[in-house]
């Protein structure tokens, strides 16, 4: 055993009983290479990731290959999951030394003092692919570092220098204007691919913020169309567990047919939350029946005994890639009748050649281009649903795909807020309770002396949050609140939201630091702006703040939001995409969203409530009557019927009493 056998990652836990000396990061690992003047070999992963089992199984489970890694360098193993602040430093020092995008799993080598002199993602054992083998790397790697540490010395002041310089930092207050907006809204339409949905060609990712973005732009229906055409294509494609439920990560074509197999919480929460979107405002049963096998994935493989959501489920199975999804025409044939399997084979394309390694089928909906699947007549649906019954169940019998069972907070908020979206939406009481326990768990475990941990399992809840944990916690509770107030909810929302001030906020320049001051020191010290697979802290706390600081009249949540819009405004104006999250906030702050406080009998409270439940442009708080201890700001005279208190910015309306009229008044100006 090495060092990891303590750890709560499942990732490192994988890696417990290597023969590689593997340290954890932290202090042990850094003083040893120190030292002893060793470069620190960092190998930085995540226990869903096909690539990293894949370098595993080659060299780091091989006698050989880990006597030269233990001879040359001190070993260090992190879950980019548990430490993104890590995982973010050195997929941009990646990017500098290669000149390319890295992943996973990132080998990187370091100095003593943490700095990195090379890099790559995935090395073979033997040459291959173009790449050199890993044992002939590490023996290069280490006579580098002796014989020429001139070199990387000069480098490495070079790296550091430019590393310091890539937070954003603010010239001052900023002009704000809708420029931004609709250079990304020309960017994303100019790249959107109207056959098969989606931006740019393979590999396709779901970027659910910028989808998010594009059914904001309520007068632009082109805009809307690409979101929706995006939604529907995903739903249809292998992308989408057509038996399961739930989205795989991304697809490695441009059609969303084949995925990388692997399910991350992340990815779920907001496109479920999109889908309930996308219902509203279509009331297509498709995006329906996607919202409820996502939440029906998310409760019967996804959720702990106390309520919280596990991380992610893994691309591979008995070693293979895909194993689990996958099928066998005489498998389908010999489960269902014939009449079912006819029908399947067409609608799941068992009657083409094999889509997955040339030998099997993954399913997916059969659509032509440009077009959409043909719906099913209620005697096929029936029949349809049969088949898709006794091939999920004949799919559990197989050996599951490993599942990462550690609770992150980040993603769960993730996932909190788009359960609680759909559950407004699509009246769902039961998926709010839901998402109600999963925050009661996360509030019980990971707040601590009034401070958020980043991660638990198994009873330990450990390492100093980031930046997205307040952020996104803030949102998913602003979202709670508008399904179901609870005092508690709003008291939390506000513990977070100064938190998120006191500890994270740069108060010289504006936005937020990805770590917190009294973070562990590291290398660089990161404050970002863009969207990557998750949306930007950045961007979800200036929307956070601005939301809770219209709601309660809070100065100081609405100047550190502009802060934050002022500090990046240089760089949206710069760049046109990958700030959808911060172009929100922007749009928020030149136009306040309404707001609107429903009071009066809790069954009419309600009904209003349930009516207003897809509407992204307004914030709609019920507080029936007998309701107590509210904020000033909140507080509105009970009455014998429902009224509607409607504010937007600073200006405040009469109470309004008829929907009709309340609907005028949420309309954006």
């Amino acid at each position: 055993m090495n060092r990891l056998a303590q750890e709560t990652s499942p990732y490192l836990l994988q890696h417990a009983d290597n023969p590689v000396a593997w340290f954890p990061w932290g202090e042990d690992a850094l003083t040893l290479a120190r030292s002893q003047d060793r470069p620190i070999l960092l190998s930085i992963g995540y226990s869903a990731c096909h690539w990293c089992h894949v370098m595993a199984h080659e060299s780091f489970e091989d006698a050989d290959v880990a006597a030269v890694m233990n001879r040359l360098f001190v070993n260090v193993k992190v879950d980019r999951e548990e430490r993104p602040d890590l995982d973010q430093i050195y997929q941009t020092a990646h990017q500098m030394l290669a000149g390319r995008h890295g992943g996973w799993p990132l080998t990187m080598f370091l100095t003593p003092d943490g700095t990195p002199f090379y890099g790559g993602t995935y090395f073979p054992k033997a040459p291959r692919f173009g790449l050199p083998g890993f044992i002939d790397l590490c023996e290069q790697i280490a006579d580098v570092w002796h014989t020429r540490r001139g070199d990387v010395e000069a480098q490495n002041r070079d790296l550091l220098a430019t590393l310091a310089g890539h937070s954003a930092r603010t010239g001052g207050p900023a002009d704000l204007d809708t420029a931004p907006i609709a250079a990304t809204g020309n960017m994303l339409l100019g790249s959107f691919d109207r056959d098969f949905g989606g931006f740019g060609g393979a590999p396709k990712f779901p970027h659910p913020t910028d989808l998010a973005f594009l059914l904001r732009r309520g007068d632009d229906p082109l805009a809307r169309e690409a979101a929706l055409i995006t939604l529907t294509r995903m739903a249809e494609g292998g992308i989408h567990d057509q038996l399961g439920g739930g989205f795989c990560r991304y697809s490695t074509d441009e059609r969303w047919e084949i995925p990388h197999f692997e399910k991350m919480l992340y990815d779920n929460g907001p496109l479920l939350g999109l889908y309930a979107d996308a219902w509203a405002l279509t009331a297509d049963e498709l995006y329906r029946r996607v919202a409820e096998q996502t939440v029906g994935w998310l409760l019967r493989e996804m959720t702990s005994p106390d309520g919280a959501f596990y991380s992610s489920l893994d691309a591979d199975s008995e070693g293979e890639e895909g194993r689990y999804y996958v099928w066998d025409r005489a498998e389908v044939a010999r489960l269902l009748t014939p009449e079912e399997s006819a029908l399947a084979a067409r609608r799941w394309g068992l009657d083409g050649p094999p889509n997955f390694e040339n030998a099997h089928w993954h399913l997916r909906v059969v659509v032509p281009m440009r077009g959409r699947s043909a719906p099913l007549a209620p005697d096929e649906t029936v029949l349809f649903e049969s088949a898709r019954a006794k091939l999920f169940a004949a799919r559990e019998r197989r050996i599951c795909p490993g599942r990462d069972d550690k609770i992150l907070t980040s993603w769960n908020a993730l996932m909190i807020e788009g359960l609680a979206h759909a559950a407004r939406v699509f009246d769902r009481p039961d998926w709010l309770a839901a998402a109600q326990r999963a925050l009661d768990s996360i509030r019980g475990t990971l707040w601590k002396d009034a401070r958020l941990l980043a991660t638990a399992k198994d009873g330990k809840a450990h390492l100093n949050a980031y930046l997205d944990d307040y952020a996104y916690l803030l949102s998913a509770l602003l979202e709670l609140l508008q399904a179901e107030y609870r005092q508690e909810d709003m008291e939390f929302a506000i513990r977070i939201a100064d938190a998120l001030l006191e500890h994270f906020e740069d108060t010289e320049s504006g936005g937020f630091f990805f770590t917190s001051h009294d973070h562990e020191s590291l290398i660089q010290r990161p404050k970002t702006g863009f969207d990557s697979a998750m949306p930007s802290g950045n961007g979800v706390a200036a929307v956070g703040l601005q939301r809770l600081g219209h709601l309660l009249g809070e100065v100081r949540y609405l100047e550190a939001a502009r802060r934050t819009l002022d500090c990046f405004w240089p760089q949206m104006q710069r760049q046109a995409g990958g700030f959808s999250t911060l172009l929100t906030a922007l749009e928020e702050a030149l136009t306040p969203p309404a707001i609107a406080i429903l009071r009066g009998p809790a069954a009419e409270v309600g009904e209003w409530q349930r009516r207003l439940a897809g509407r992204r442009e307004a914030i709609v708080l019920g507080l029936s009557n007998g309701m107590s201890g509210l904020a000033a700001a909140l507080a509105r005279p009970e009455s014998t019927h429902v009224n509607a208190w409607v504010c937007r910015g600073v200006t405040c309306l009469p109470p309004v009493a008829d929907f009709e009229q309340l609907l005028g008044h949420l309309q954006p100006t």
